[in-house]
């Protein structure tokens, strides 16, 4: 009932907005509402994964400078990949993203060497389209609870997943062109009980 009636209170609004010229912004904001809504995780953690994501990387230009370091948060679970020059570097960055307020569990993918050029992560973001184009026409999970970050050919995939819609969702990544291996950074969904 409450659903109905919030979206009746769109459908009213985005009729007010379109008389006034502003249907692409009101559509804007419905398609984000929607996503929301499939969104497993709460508003208040997909709100948190942003604040995460925005104070690691203002950390990582403070303090570290020089890395090419890509920071994914996920329902308080941050994944972060990318190019360090030394072993030391990517451990201080691990335990800097440990002591970020509300980070719940942190997996340090980086890779000691040299920053990756401007055509292999062209390349990467190229190979994250194709696996998230994929994901919208398989069968068995929703393309919005599974979140897809790809570094040097390795394709990551987090997500409140289902075992399930975990392995569905590694096996359409995992033929997809341009993927070299793919790493389960998931997290166990119980759906809830029917009434």
């Amino acid at each position: 009932m409450l659903l109905k009636r919030a979206l009746s209170a769109v459908l009213l609004s985005l009729t007010a907005l379109s008389l006034q010229g502003c249907f692409t912004i009101a559509a804007t904001g419905v398609g984000a509402t929607a996503l929301m809504i499939d969104d497993r995780r709460s508003a208040g953690f997909q709100f948190e994964d942003e604040n995460i994501e925005w104070r690691v990387r203002g950390l990582i230009i403070r303090e570290f400078k020089e890395p090419h370091v890509n920071v994914t948060s996920f329902n308080l679970n941050v994944l972060i990949t990318g190019e360090v020059p030394t072993e030391k570097m990517k451990a201080e960055i691990g335990e800097a993203v440990r002591k970020v307020q509300h980070v719940k569990n942190v997996s340090n993918e980086l890779v000691v060497a040299g920053n990756s050029s401007f055509a292999a992560r062209t390349g990467d973001t190229l190979t994250t389209s194709n696996v998230k184009a994929r994901f919208l026409t398989a069968k068995g999970f929703s393309a919005n609870h599974v979140k897809v970050v790809t570094e040097a050919g390795t394709v990551f995939l987090m997500g409140l997943v289902t075992k399930e819609e975990a392995d569905l969702a590694v096996e359409v990544a995992r033929t997809t062109s341009g993927v070299q291996r793919v790493v389960k950074v998931f997290e166990d969904y119980t759906a809830p009980a029917k009434k």
